[in-house]
């Protein structure tokens, strides 16, 4: 029999502290080899035993959560589980969180968080799972320079339309899904995109509240614009609409207007949002208008989805395995041959545009 996954529980809540522990020393695969009440008792249990996956809360008294992520993963990198109560500045850090290295986000409500634990066992065990998985660097972390804003003349008078053709027509639109390890990898696949792009809509399994965070940042470093999408959204070339947390994001379709139909509904492959929700909607109203595009994650969400995608003559991309941080969803679609062709993250946007202007999609 394999080892088991050895996790390391910390938070300040002695509740949430044994409610972990029973709901992943449930599964068979999982051993809780200790918890700790914040950081520093952490540290001492680390030097005892080192933990495959610590799952860990932001706000703790001595020493927060991002504080101690920002240390480990500089210092002795371990992949890092986020279970943190949802509030504003929680919120921001979880982002942060994620941009330091944790490997997936989960939030806990702030009342009833025993029932609330106990419900999303499976969550909780697969993104433990997921983690274990992961190949974790060290990181180095510097203070970012303070930049001046830099303003043309645009901001007074706005630059004529150009006279040449843009990269592609409105028509085409770009669908992308991704999970565990995909808050980088969409960074990145936005930031090589040109502001003639043709329309993005992205799925990215995240909790509510914080794909608002997320598109902000993104907003800021990225040349297109990027926004959380709102139920009615037109999707314009040089735009990325991500899905709000705890929402579904259909494309839908009037005349030659593609737009965002955002809505509740059941969970789909055990998420809300779903791949699969926004791929099944992009094949029906795109077809072979549309770029199909699956990234890292674990599970199957949007293997099923890109296939239709596909069959309704889209093109279809999954990113391969050496550049996955977790190869669970590309490998279900190459499974279903649902991918046209298989690339590493930092080639899907030139493979992309390259087609694009041979118009050969």
């Amino acid at each position: 029999m394999p080892n088991k996954i050895k996790v390391l529980v910390v938070d300040d809540s002695a509740l949430v502290r044994q409610t972990l522990t029973e709901i992943i020393s449930s599964d068979p695969e999982l051993e809780v080899i200790g918890t700790a009440a914040d950081p520093y008792f952490a540290a001492r249990k680390m030097a005892d035993e080192t933990p495959d996956v610590i799952t860990l809360d932001i706000e703790m008294p001595r020493m927060d959560g991002l504080t101690f992520l920002k240390k480990l993963m500089s210092q002795h990198p371990i992949p890092v589980v986020i279970i943190s109560s949802i509030t504003s500045r929680a919120t921001e850090m979880g982002m942060r969180a994620l941009e330091y290295g944790a490997v997936e986000l989960i939030t806990k409500p702030q009342v009833n968080t025993k029932s609330f634990l106990e419900e999303s066992k499976i969550v909780i065990c697969d993104a433990i799972k997921a983690a274990a998985r992961t190949r974790i660097a060290r990181r180095k972390f510097v203070n970012p320079p303070i930049v001046e804003p830099k303003y043309s003349a645009d901001v007074v008078i706005p630059k004529p339309a150009l006279a040449t053709a843009p990269l592609t027509t409105t028509e085409k639109i770009i669908s992308v899904g991704a999970s565990t390890g995909g808050t980088e990898a969409i960074a990145q696949f936005l930031q090589a995109m040109p502001v003639d792009c043709p329309g993005i809509v992205i799925v990215q399994h995240m909790p509510e509240k914080f794909t608002t965070s997320f598109a902000n940042r993104l907003n800021d470093i990225c040349k297109i614009t990027v926004k959380e999408a709102q139920n009615g959204d037109v999707v314009l070339p040089g735009q990325a609409l991500i899905a709000p947390g705890n929402y579904h994001m259909l494309l839908k379709r009037s005349g030659a207007r593609y737009y965002v139909e955002v809505q509740q509904g059941p969970l789909v492959n055990r998420h809300r949002p779903s791949v699969d929700v926004l791929f099944r909607s992009t094949a029906r109203f795109a077809a072979q208008n549309a770029i199909g595009v699956i990234m890292t994650g674990m599970g199957d969400d949007g293997a099923k989805g890109l296939l239709e995608m596909r069959e309704a003559g889209a093109y279809t991309i999954a990113q391969d395995e050496k550049s996955c941080v977790v190869y669970g969803m590309p490998r279900e679609a190459v499974k279903l041959n649902a991918a046209v062709v298989s690339l590493p993250l930092s080639e899907i946007v030139g493979h992309i545009i390259q087609k694009l202007r041979n118009k050969t999609i």
